[in-house]
């Protein structure tokens, strides 16, 4: 049996012919494997959903209960038989509920990635290496060019200028869903103990973060604290905020941006960001190639950004590779996430 037997890129996304149902699609199907609750992978419709419990429950919080005619969690490690496949979930330390999608049928496995990072963080699973025969990428940061370095000395950065800038508050874009909520670990793991102030458009997602026992310390609606009040403070808010009306409520901010793009200084710039912070929860170009290598697969598909860079690597270094060119995916931090954008003036 080929690859393209049980897998096959189509117009909607990655479709398993002998399990019936659809990766991460792009458009509404009967049946959607979902690796994770960003808005790019995990959108309303479905007929029926399959995937982590907290990936099904943050879709809830943003779709509302009748984002999928049914529902089906699935455990890390579970796994669940359809048709001719068989078919495991394994964390991807992307974000809450991350998971890569392992498909095994006539003794050859696929694993698709979804998106995925190797590095630690303490607000998700860790990323867990699965041997296989072909590995489905994620190329977000699938260049060079782009290696993340320590997010800790970035927390580092942006701790020492809150410091040096007492009377300015710090205003920092992230993406509300998980890397808010990593970075805010990331700030109380130096000790940190002042409270954090976020846009209400964090809040549900926040809380949820709570609710599944992930420690953030104190934080606080910067909508409830008068200007005077957040003078030296953090606030993080979803990246479109930096430039609206809703940043003047502060005191001379200081507009920083958590995203793996700030290692390109034209992007900075383009967002007016006075203090980037390289903070990603994508691999970078050595976590990928790493990767790759690690998982043994012989056939690399390559998908969701760099893709050519990634299937030139993968060639030069002894593996079959291709490009799937799927429409529909897009890198969080740079694209927003249209389910908050249209409540973003309400919940300010």
């Amino acid at each position: 049996m080929r690859p393209e037997d049980i897998l096959l890129p189509t117009p909607a996304g990655v479709y398993c012919k002998i399990g019936g149902f659809h990766i991460d699609p792009t458009r509404p199907v009967d049946k959607a494997m979902i690796t994770h609750g960003h808005s790019d992978h995990a959108r309303a419709g479905h007929g029926a959903v399959l995937a982590t419990q907290e990936t099904l429950d943050l879709m809830r919080l943003r779709y509302g209960e009748t984002y999928a005619l049914s529902t089906q969690a699935v455990r890390y490690g579970e796994t669940v038989t359809l048709g001719g496949a068989r078919v495991t979930f394994y964390p991807a330390g992307h974000v809450l509920g991350s998971a890569q999608i392992a498909i095994e049928a006539n003794g050859l496995r696929i694993v698709a990635s979804g998106d995925y990072k190797t590095v630690v963080d303490p607000t998700c699973v860790a990323f867990e290496l699965v041997a296989c025969n072909v590995f489905i990428t994620e190329a977000t940061f699938g260049l060079p060019v782009f290696r993340h370095g320590n997010a800790d000395a970035e927390i580092a950065k942006l701790l020492r200028s809150v410091a040096l800038f007492p009377d300015r508050a710090h205003l920092v874009g992230a993406y509300s869903l998980g890397k808010a909520q990593r970075v805010m670990a990331l700030i109380r793991k130096t000790g940190y103990d002042q409270p954090i102030y976020l846009h209400g458009a964090m809040e549900k997602i926040t809380r949820y973060y709570e609710s599944r026992g992930i420690d953030l310390g104190r934080f606080e609606l910067a909508r409830a604290a008068n200007k005077a009040e957040l003078a030296g403070t953090i606030t993080l808010c979803p990246p479109s905020t930096l430039k609206e009306l809703w940043s003047r409520r502060f005191p001379d901010p200081v507009t920083c941006f958590a995203s793996g793009w700030m290692r390109v200084r034209a992007r900075a710039r383009q967002h007016q960001v006075e203090l980037p912070l390289v903070i990603s929860d994508h691999a970078d170009w050595d976590g990928l190639t790493a990767t790759i290598a690690a998982t043994g697969a012989s056939d690399v598909w390559v998908t969701h950004g760099q893709e050519e860079a990634l299937v030139h690597w993968s060639v030069t270094h002894g593996l079959q590779a291709q490009p799937l060119n799927i429409i529909g995916y897009g890198d969080e931090d740079e694209t927003g996430d249209v389910t908050e954008s249209s409540d973003l003036a309400a919940m300010s």
